[in-house]
């Protein structure tokens, strides 16, 4: 179900600057909201028994957490106390964990505490103020200078959103740890001889992810933009929508995860599932890949 965001934006990359940015955009969109489809998915059918009176602590913790934001309230140690308890409420109660996860997200704010104006402002003040400070004769600063620092360091604090600077902070820890072991703890594929392969479930998740994805989006835009639902910005061709919608078929990670999760009493169908998710995947990024390749060669040649 779950479009790959890292592998199908690494395949738009190749293309470089010959694809439009919000053609970037588009894809990174619906790979996000993708995502938050699969993991409603698991969250409503792959639960367990659910057990009430936690759920309900759990989204009373959540509900404090959105009030305390709502106030202009941050502290990183708050969420992550708060976090831990209701990610372990969620799989206490028979949710399934990601959605706490998801909805933990949204109790980070996206404000600014300060607007960009005053805080230039405020950065001319102090460097001012550094530059009036009394200088040490040693290799240290002066109480004055560290001061300034210390205002500094708050002022930064203060400009940059909570959500921007957690997402900042995180993104290495994400992007080459968490991600390659969450892919590598899916993706093993146990093959031997005294295992058979459900070759038409194979079948079926390989014409769901090249030929489902690509037909599905492809219609629903067009469609939309022909009754006037969106406009498509002007730099992006019907061509480019089409390949854009088969590297949507490109359902590595979450896809996996979910086939896990549906086939776990079932080491046949789980093999035979994620060997399907990855020759899916791998047809729709060579399919989308030649299209757009196709298309921007045509668009260069078309402008000189």
């Amino acid at each position: 179900m779950a479009t790959d965001i890292a592998f199908s934006l690494a395949i738009l990359n190749l293309l470089g600057n010959r694809v439009p940015i919000s053609l970037k955009i588009f894809l990174t969109a619906f790979a996000i909201v993708d995502d938050l489809g699969a993991v409603l998915v698991i969250a409503i059918f792959y639960s367990g028994n659910i057990n009430i009176n936690l759920l309900v602590i759990a989204l009373i913790l959540l509900a404090i957490l959105y009030l305390i934001s709502f106030k202009g309230f941050y502290s990183k140690y708050l969420i992550l106390i708060f976090g831990i308890i209701i990610w372990m409420l969620f799989l206490k109660s028979g949710v399934h964990p990601t959605l706490a996860g998801i909805l933990l997200a949204f109790s980070v704010s996206v404000r600014q505490k300060i607007k960009t104006s005053d805080f230039i402002d405020h950065l001319v003040h102090i460097t001012e103020n550094i530059r009036k400070a009394k200088i040490s004769e040693k290799p240290i600063l002066s109480n004055e200078q560290i001061a300034e620092i210390d205002s500094i360091e708050n002022w930064t604090e203060s400009y940059q959103s909570p959500l921007q600077h957690l997402e900042h902070k995180l993104h290495n820890w994400v992007a080459y740890f968490i991600i390659p072991i969450f892919a590598l703890a899916n993706a093993g594929v146990l093959l031997n001889s005294e295992i058979d392969l459900d070759i038409p479930l194979m079948r079926n998740i390989v014409l769901c992810l090249v030929i489902g994805k690509s037909i599905g989006i492809t219609s629903i835009i067009l469609l939309a933009k022909k009754i006037n639902l969106l406009v498509v910005p002007k730099d992006i061709s019907n061509r480019q929508i089409i390949g854009v919608s088969f590297l949507a078929g490109i359902g590595f990670t979450m896809a996996i995860f979910i086939a896990s999760l549906a086939f776990k009493n079932n080491p046949i169908f789980i093999d035979s599932a994620k060997i399907g998710i990855l020759i899916g995947s791998l047809i729709s990024a060579i399919i989308g890949y030649i299209i757009l390749k196709w298309d921007t060669n045509r668009i260069t040649v078309a402008n000189r």
